[in-house]
């Protein structure tokens, strides 16, 4: 390896490494968005689940994930095998070919597998963040740790490997630069399956449609966790190059930042619009929504698009987005942070999106993997709820559902209002 192809492979390391650790730091924009968006009884609960089901993603990931996303040889593009403890990752180069398509070695880019593993693992925990929100303040904790084992080591990985990991959809065209429907209409998938199965809040919906808002607790906390998500995308996206280390690479990441950034600022003002429109003001737990529903969109092809069309992705993506979740309300699905629409619909919005700006994509491959994706996450998820729900059951009784999740679940409250002294 020559010193320039040192340099190259120190580079593009370091920069997948540091992309990994933006997209990290999305679990606290998570954590903080739906702690703000729960009610003060249940934000000891919300947080306990958000670290948690980091530890179990990174965990499941290593110990079968990864080789059933990446396998060394798959079986066939539909089932790829298992393997177990990454035994396919020694740290040795991993090649990536030039964007001009040359095979020589000398136009070859490489970088540290365990920086590709390490990348690829926050992505997992990304989309089981997407469920915790959805099913928050009524399911029970170990019941969804329980679904985050399957989801992170077996149901996200096989639809990965599906389009990321050379399978058919991959095969048959599907684009998704960075997740759009791998990560996030996955997430919202299972998100769905587990909302269905476990009904409303108590108290949500009344007779004859009736609908009761349930505010958050902490607007300026979901308003912090929306800003962090905003910032980590730049490593979602951007980082989803991979390279780096030459002047088309490095101008197609700085387009992508670029676009990433447009589309959630559009994603705001249509938000913005949208919900004066409808309500007379100008909400804000809409707004943020709109923010990540832009985000959402433009994630499945932020390379190919001009800023323009980017900036209207995002724009259409904000305003859907809020007649999405009142949508999905007056359907009495109770989804408290509005993931399904915020990651489903938007995701869904982007992928279609792809074939306004990029050659290689077509209809009918983006309406064939959306279903896929859909179809296969949501009826794995409903399964395996089903199980939990049969087995050790999902939601907390009516008793602590009503006086909080966070003393019976995780025994302490995170805004204790009072304190007992004892005896002296």
């Amino acid at each position: 390896m020559d010193k320039l192809t040192e340099l190259s492979y120190a580079l593009d390391t370091f920069y997948l490494l540091i992309s990994g650790a933006f997209v990290m730091w999305m679990a606290a924009g998570f954590a903080m968005l739906e702690a703000g968006l729960v009610r003060a009884k249940n934000t000891t609960e919300i947080l306990t689940k958000n670290v948690v089901l980091y530890a179990i993603a990174c965990i499941m990931y290593m110990l079968c994930g990864y080789n059933l996303m990446y396998p060394g040889e798959a079986v066939n593009s539909v089932w790829p095998g298992i393997e177990f403890l990454l035994s396919n990752i020694d740290n040795e180069a991993a090649e990536v070919i030039s964007v001009n398509n040359d095979t020589d070695d000398d136009n070859n880019v490489v970088y540290s597998k365990m920086a590709d593993f390490f990348f690829q693992v926050v992505f997992v925990a990304t989309a089981m963040s997407i469920v915790s929100g959805a099913v928050c303040e009524r399911m029970k904790l170990w019941a969804f740790l329980g679904f985050s084992v399957v989801m992170t080591g077996f149901i996200y990985p096989i639809q990965g490997y599906w389009k990321w990991g050379g399978g058919f959809l991959d095969t048959l065209g599907f684009f998704d630069f960075a997740g759009s429907g791998v990560v996030h209409l996955c997430g919202a998938s299972a998100a769905l399956a587990g909302v269905l199965l476990l009904g409303p809040r108590k108290g949500k919906y009344g007779e004859n449609g009736v609908i009761y808002p349930i505010p958050g607790c902490n607007m300026p906390l979901a308003t912090l966790g929306t800003l962090i998500l905003w910032m980590g995308w730049f490593g979602f996206n951007g980082g989803s190059e991979l390279i780096i280390s030459n002047v088309s690479e490095a101008n197609t990441v700085a387009k992508v930042f670029v676009n990433t950034n447009a589309a959630a600022a559009a994603g705001v003002v249509a938000a913005l619009i949208t919900a004066h429109m409808m309500f007379g003001k100008a909400d804000l737990s809409m707004i943020l929504n709109g923010a990540l529903a832009g985000l959402v969109a433009i994630t499945a092809d932020p390379a190919s698009p001009s800023t323009l069309l980017s900036t209207g992705i995002g724009f259409v993506a904000g305003g859907l987005v809020v007649v999405a979740i009142v949508t999905i309300d007056k359907l009495r699905i109770d989804d408290p942070v509005g993931a399904i629409s915020v990651h489903g619909i938007s995701g869904i919005l982007g992928l279609l999106a792809v074939c306004l700006s990029n050659e290689e994509s077509t209809l009918s491959a983006q309406l064939i993997g959306i279903a896929t994706i859909f179809g296969f996450v949501f009826t794995a998820s409903l399964a395996m709820w089903f199980l939990l729900k049969s087995t050790m059951g999902i939601r907390v009784s009516s008793e602590d559902e009503y006086q909080g999740v966070d003393f019976s679940e995780c025994g302490m409250e995170a805004y204790p209002e009072f304190t007992s002294e004892g005896s002296k």
